[in-house]
């Protein structure tokens, strides 16, 4: 499968995910939005890359003592050193945010990589520094136990896995913003983008419609008329252009 294409990944840049769940929707995707997951770094740009994913099972007493981090191939680090750049990690922690999936240092790591984000539905520690990161970071919350104590790393990577209630196939796409964080299913992430894209430059004609003191009847959503009139304002915002 050929990676999401450049023009794609700019769309999807700029649009918010309020429109891509009106998308999918359109398409019979209703649980496309993680739930319990919330974005930690500061930046207002959107978080948008391929999924490369790492599932955890409940950890156990007799294997997962502090030792088990002194192997360089234990599969959170692995994961870490494996991931291609432009991709988002994505940790499944069973929405159990009691216990770190990563910290500052796992976290520089991946910025340094050029990983495109990190999501957890699972805690993160020493948060306060990684707020300030360039990497964008969505996760369930801050926690301060390592990983271990709760979370047994699985060793085959990038499998499908549940993430904030979502399924996540290797090479989804995620989109993040302030809102929310959606998964595209892979083959559907080139024709949403476009088509979401597409949608925001209608609704910013809708909104100016609105506020002129149109009525919501015929407007939104708009009937043939109103399509009409912004098939003529598209066209002088193009010549403006």
């Amino acid at each position: 499968m050929t990676g999401l294409s450049d023009t794609a990944r700019e769309k999807l840049a700029h649009v918010s995910t309020a429109t891509l769940t009106t998308q999918l929707l359109k398409r019979g995707l209703r649980n496309q939005c993680l739930q319990g997951v919330s974005r930690l770094t500061a930046h207002d740009r959107n978080m948008v890359g391929e999924a490369f994913t790492l599932r955890n099972i409940p950890a156990r007493e007799d294997i997962d003592q502090i030792s088990a981090y002194d192997d360089y191939d234990h599969p959170q680090r692995k994961a870490i050193e494996t991931i291609p750049a432009g991709k988002i990690l994505v940790v499944d922690c069973r929405q159990d945010a009691s216990a770190a999936s990563a910290g500052n240092i796992l976290m520089t790591r991946l910025q340094v990589r050029g990983v495109a984000g990190f999501v957890s539905d699972g805690g993160i520690r020493d948060s306060y520094e990684i707020a300030e990161y360039d990497i964008p970071c969505y996760v369930g919350g801050p926690s301060a136990p390592t990983s271990l104590i709760k979370h047994h790393a699985v060793a085959e990577l990038n499998t499908p896995i549940a993430c904030g209630g979502v399924a996540v196939y290797p090479d989804d796409v995620l989109v993040g913003d302030a809102e929310g964080l959606v998964v595209l299913p892979a083959h559907l992430a080139e024709e949403i983008a476009e088509q979401s894209f597409e949608q925001e430059k209608m609704e910013v004609f809708i909104a100016e419609e609105v506020a002129s003191g149109k009525p919501l009847r015929g407007t939104y959503p708009p009937d043939e008329a109103t399509k009409a009139r912004y098939v003529e304002w598209q066209k002088k915002k193009d010549a403006e252009a």
